[in-house]
């Protein structure tokens, strides 16, 4: 249930900023060109603060914020390399 909440979440962030009702999560919005650079930067601070996840410049790729879907699954890896982290 966590991994839906959070895709709501980001849903919510990204309907600040464009709209666009008929989004999938699925969607690239870098490729709809929904997205600018400025709001590329927006994103990750975003990310790191909602998610409390720190976003590492190797994490600086299209491909980890391009959809609901991949920022939802760059965010549950995050969480796992942490608890693996803090169990070791």
């Amino acid at each position: 249930m966590q991994m839906d909440d959070e895709k709501k979440r980001i849903r919510e962030f990204f309907a600040q900023f464009f709209r666009a009702r008929d989004l999938k999560d699925s969607d690239d919005i870098f490729a709809l060109g929904f997205v600018n650079s400025l709001f590329a930067m927006q994103l990750v601070m975003w990310v790191e603060r909602e998610f409390n996840v720190k976003v590492d410049d190797e994490d600086l790729e299209i491909s980890n914020f391009n959809s609901v879907d991949a920022v939802a699954a760059f965010v549950a890896r995050k969480r796992v390399l942490l608890s693996e982290t803090v169990t070791v």
